[in-house]
């Protein structure tokens, strides 16, 4: 018998995807340009600046699930965390911005340890919060439901957050006050889609099972084995790899290539934006087809579309903005089905076995996406490095050479293309749909 959750509690679980969008996209977007173009961080530095703290999370967020699935709170075993991690993040990233612009080395410093801050806050929210599908309900369709919803609200978070944030530094003349504004702007966003997931969520179902024996690494060992986990969370972290990379070049390919700061909202919105209408069709080919061909399905149009901005003449603007949205109408797809997907294998784990690991699995799975969204920016800033880009402090033009343009187009659309075009090679292994589908 199918198990439908209420619209209430789908738009009360969608709502968390305003913090975790908006956290995932922000930092993203302006953290390295704000190293580089305002601290006057070098290319190599700041990306290891924006890199390290991330790393932690893939250290973090097992243990994090681990946690989480220990939980004995009559309010929810994942529930708690969400309020706690999650308003912990909005204020750290009020913070993230504000502290010293010189010497470069504080400055440099200061952003490590807010960023560190924020990132081990993210992980007791975010795990928490991708491992309730799994325990919301355990139909196979209704979790595709459930995440249509979720990147729907994940795809305006995104939207509303990468094309609003640039606007608030913009609109004032002082670089570093634009970004301190900012800051608090966006965690008052993230406190709101944290609020609307606990509030949401309240008195939704909870099918527990038994907290799994063993030590973590033990527990870790056997999600490792698990052939069909594996091979969805590799195809995913390589593509967050490609997405990351291409989302740390829109500020450098409006302000250097295109050389019109304003291409930059236009452009994360053609990447992003298609999204909102698409979502529900990728929902609704899943309906007649397996998620794993949606999934290969979407990722060949994510592709086709990074290609596309690769090729389109500087010139044609028009063209490149039409290919970001192509690589939008993929990324849509390329969003739903693994989210989909996950909680299909963390369940089934939890039904073979009688015993809960659906934590650990969330964890080590929002550990990888976090390494490939955090390596993004540390591959961009690379190829930077290797294209000769030079930093400058805020209020300094500079005009960067034509070797170093053509690395930021290879950064912002070859590069992610090969991405994915590696990750659908590994998508082969996985064949848990064959048998959940029947």
């Amino acid at each position: 018998m199918a198990q439908v959750l209420t619209s209430r509690v789908r738009r009360g679980y969608a709502l968390g995807s305003v913090a975790t969008g908006t956290f995932g996209t922000v930092p993203g977007l302006l953290l390295l340009p704000y190293l580089t173009d305002v601290l006057g961080v070098g290319a190599l530095l700041a990306g290891a600046v924006v890199f390290a703290p991330k790393a932690w999370d893939v250290l973090l967020n097992p243990v994090a699930g681990r946690i989480s699935d220990r939980s004995e709170s009559p309010h929810g075993r994942r529930r708690p965390f969400l309020l706690r991690g999650g308003l912990t993040l909005a204020a750290c990233f009020a913070l993230l911005f504000a502290g010293p612009t010189s010497p470069e080395g504080l400055a440099a410093t200061y952003v490590v340890v807010l960023f560190l801050a924020c990132a081990t806050a993210y992980a007791f929210f975010q795990v928490p919060y991708v491992a309730m599908p799994a325990e919301l309900t355990l139909d196979y369709a209704e979790r595709t439901r459930l995440m249509t919803w979720r990147v729907v609200v994940l795809a305006v978070a995104i939207l509303l957050s990468g094309a609003t944030a640039p606007m608030v530094v913009d609109a004032f003349d002082d670089e570093v006050t634009g970004h301190r504004v900012m800051g608090v702007y966006v965690g008052v966003v993230i406190a709101i889609g944290v609020v609307g997931a606990w509030r949401g969520t309240r008195g939704a179902p909870e099918h527990r099972t038994d907290t799994a024996d063993g030590t973590l690494r033990e527990q870790l060992s056997l999600v490792a084995a698990a052939r069909d986990f594996r091979a969805l969370l590799l195809t995913f972290v390589v593509q967050a790899l490609a997405v990351g990379t291409m989302l740390a070049g829109v500020a450098y390919m409006a302000d250097d290539v295109l050389d019109d700061t304003g291409a930059a909202t236009v452009l994360f919105a053609a990447f992003v934006g298609p999204a909102l209408l698409v979502t529900p069709l990728w929902e609704r080919y899943a309906r007649t087809r397996s998620k794993r061909s949606g999934y290969l399905a979407s990722s060949a149009v994510m592709a086709a579309g990074m290609a596309g901005v690769f090729l389109a003449p500087t010139d044609a603007v028009v063209a490149l903005y039409v290919a970001a949205g192509v690589t939008g109408l993929g990324y849509a797809g390329a969003q739903v089905f693994p989210m989909a997907m996950l909680p299909d294998a963390a369940a089934h784990d939890a039904e073979q076995t009688g015993q809960n690991r659906i934590g650990v699995y969330t964890g080590v799975w929002t550990a990888g996406e976090t390494l490939g969204l955090a390596l993004g920016p540390a591959v961009l800033a690379l190829v930077l490095a290797a294209g000769g880009y030079v930093s400058s402090e805020a209020g300094v033009d500079v005009v960067q050479s034509d070797t170093t343009t053509e690395a930021i187009r290879i950064g912002f659309g070859l590069l992610p293309c090969l991405l994915v075009l590696v990750s659908l090679a590994l998508l082969r292994h996985y064949r848990l749909d064959e048998r959940l589908a029947r």
